[in-house]
């Protein structure tokens, strides 16, 4: 069963998930996630279910060691859920419709509305890993939710560090930098009326990008309709992007940051997007290696500014279908 250890060196919760060394791996016959098998319905056109190989449980079992006062240790208490985002298999949310990707906004945010609504719930993580080079176990295009007890480590320090900066300023700390980025304009990738795609001006991945809405929004609840639709156009234009951009279905990582769900004031912090594919070059993955994963440090190859025009130069209207590799 899983369960939370603390590690009292970088004062963070690491989550011991034994059981997911059991979930299917790239399976070649059946798809679990297509329809009619498992738990699937057998017609959807987006479909959310709990994870079978969770992370957190909602009434997890009791730890299988004891902690001390060096190490505690707690039941992994949450939620983990999967996000089917369409019925075929072999596809991708890139070569979805911009009213289809509308719907999944949709999705979305009744997923973080309900599951924010659990007493036990701080924080709900939205994000998809898309790529075999990436992790992924299962193909079929899906995304995820963890809803965690506690607020995790790197969100914390984004909503440490955008709380000082309105103390100190008085302004949102977001607001500036998306503010920076349009008025500069050399790492712009797209716009509409409600949102600005940039590669940050800090990017740590090659291809990095980032989605802020032009509003101040704390979460998905706060979008308007015509945000709501504005948001499913961007994402659109920003996946077709990915998969011009060297002629396959680029790997990503997508991450949703929003406001916590533990009632607290965070009018400071602004709602985003992050997008981190692995892709340094057509043929060459950035690997986080020892300075990255040792030291915490980023060594990005790539100056933001190129890798923004190269971007931008990416036609976003014509769909590519090529492998996921």
């Amino acid at each position: 069963m899983p369960e939370l250890r603390w590690d009292p060196v970088l004062e963070e919760w690491v989550v011991i998930a034994s059981k997911r060394i059991n979930r299917p791996l790239l399976p070649k016959n059946t798809c679990p996630f297509c329809p009619g098998v498992l738990e699937v319905p057998k017609d959807y056109e987006i479909v959310c279910f709990e994870n079978m190989f969770p992370s957190f449980e909602q009434n997890p079992d009791e730890p299988s060691v004891e902690g001390d006062e060096l190490s505690p240790v707690l039941p992994a208490k949450g939620i983990c859920e999967v996000i089917l985002y369409t019925p075929q298999h072999d596809t991708t949310l890139t070569q979805q419709s911009v009213s289809h990707i509308r719907k999944l906004v949709e999705v979305w945010s009744d997923r973080y509305r309900e599951l924010g609504e659990y007493d036990f719930i701080d924080y709900v993580y939205i994000f998809e890993n898309k790529g075999e080079v990436i992790g992924v176990t299962l193909t079929h295009p899906h995304g995820q939710i963890y809803a965690f007890s506690y607020i995790p480590p790197k969100i914390q320090r984004g909503l440490n560090s955008s709380e000082k900066y309105m103390k100190e300023k008085g302004r949102c700390l977001f607001c500036d930098i998306l503010n920076k980025e349009r008025k500069d304009g050399r790492r712009m990738v797209a716009e509409n009326q409600s949102f600005s795609a940039f590669v940050p001006f800090f990017a740590h991945w090659s291809y990095e990008i980032h989605i802020y809405p032009h509003r101040h929004l704390g979460s998905l609840l706060d979008f308007t309709e015509e945000e709501k639709d504005d948001f499913a156009k961007i994402l659109k234009v920003i996946l077709l992007k990915y998969d011009n951009l060297f002629g396959f279905s680029l790997p990503y990582m997508m991450l949703m940051h929003q406001i916590p769900t533990d009632g607290k004031d965070y009018s400071y912090y602004h709602f985003h997007v992050e997008f981190y594919p692995l892709h340094r070059g057509p043929n060459k993955l950035k690997y986080l290696a020892g300075c990255e994963s040792g030291a915490g440090t980023f060594i990005n190859d790539n100056a933001p500014e190129d890798k923004a025009q190269e971007l931008r130069e990416v036609d976003p209207k014509t769909t590519l279908i090529g492998r996921i590799i």
